[in-house]
């Protein structure tokens, strides 16, 4: 439900046209950041 509620409200803040957009660049940004998080494990280290 909140899910729903957070998509509704991107919808209206940004329009149709810039939401594809923007969810594109959110999910490069999640791969790219737990791609980070894997290289810079402190276990990785040791």
């Amino acid at each position: 439900m909140e899910v729903l509620l957070v998509g509704l409200i991107l919808f209206l803040l940004f329009g149709g046209k810039k939401l594809p957009e923007l969810t594109r660049g959110i999910v490069n940004f999640m791969k790219e950041f737990r791609a980070g998080l894997k290289e810079g494990s402190p276990e990785d280290n040791k």
